[in-house]
């Protein structure tokens, strides 16, 4: 089994879910990301999505546009992405890293060059938001190549032949959009995510991770009583821009252990 695949089924056994942060590498300053995965994995974070700084990253809120902007101006690349997998790996972090980036950054490095690299340093997949099913042909052999997992996106919108055909393709988790728009955080979850969550349960036994607008325990109990996991992003990046760097680890560790106390699952 892969680690992904080890993780799910190891909080699966232990009756509770996955807890996955978003960070935008190199936020808020070029090296912040290596001191902040030990640090959440050590409270509790199950898996990390780390983003890929861009200059047009149109699934993202302002939030994360600020932080991605942040990053590009501390100079951070798709290579440094790569390579700060390594040195996490060499951190002794041992959780599922998946790089969260757009395929325009991909593209330019080489899907062949950057599957091998990411795969040699440790990562485990890809998540890319602007990479429709029918685009990622070419990505997703490549991708298995090297064991990496690309993981696809369900949203509401999506009708339940498409559910169908991206069901049969995917590999890892499903990302579950638990909401139109763009990510940020919210204060209650959409009123339709159990049925959208029903209707994808019905076609996969691959795990569930809910994303977007989750920002408070309540939201993980709601997503524990139907779902595999729950990622955080936005409400954890605007409390790093909030914090002053010097409680910058201790907060982000602190509102990490009060999202993972609310990870068991509810039947």
């Amino acid at each position: 089994m892969n680690r992904i695949t080890e993780t799910f089924a190891r909080l699966r056994s232990s009756g509770r879910i996955a807890l996955m942060p978003y960070l935008t590498v190199g936020f808020p300053e070029r090296e912040s990301t290596l001191e902040l995965v030990p640090a959440l994995e050590a409270v509790g974070a199950s898996l990390f999505e780390l983003g890929i700084p861009f200059s047009d990253p149109l699934a993202d809120g302002a939030t994360i546009q600020r932080a991605t902007q942040r990053a590009l101006e501390n100079g951070v690349t798709i290579a440094d992405c790569i390579t700060t997998v390594a040195q996490l790996r060499a951190r002794n972090v041992k959780a599922p890293l998946l790089l969260m980036g757009y395929y325009n950054p991909l593209l330019r490095y080489g899907l062949e060059r950057a599957c091998a690299d990411l795969a040699a340093a440790g990562g485990d997949g890809w998540i890319i938001p602007d990479l429709p099913l029918e685009e990622a042909a070419e990505l997703r052999p490549i991708a298995a190549a090297h064991h990496l997992n690309l993981i696809m996106f369900i949203a509401p919108t999506t009708p339940p032949t498409r559910v169908t055909q991206i069901v049969t393709h995917a590999s890892g988790f499903l990302y579950i959009v638990s909401l139109t728009g763009v990510t940020g955080a919210r204060q209650t979850l959409a009123a339709n995510l159990a049925d959208l969550i029903t209707t994808v349960r019905q076609q996969t036994d691959l795990p569930l991770v809910v994303g977007f607008g989750i920002s408070q325990p309540s939201h993980v109990a709601e997503v524990a009583r139907l779902a595999d996991g729950a990622i955080v992003g936005s409400a954890l990046i605007d409390r790093l821009e909030r914090l002053a760097p010097s409680e910058r680890v201790s907060g982000a560790m602190a509102y990490i252990r009060e999202l993972v106390s609310a990870t068991e699952r509810v039947h």
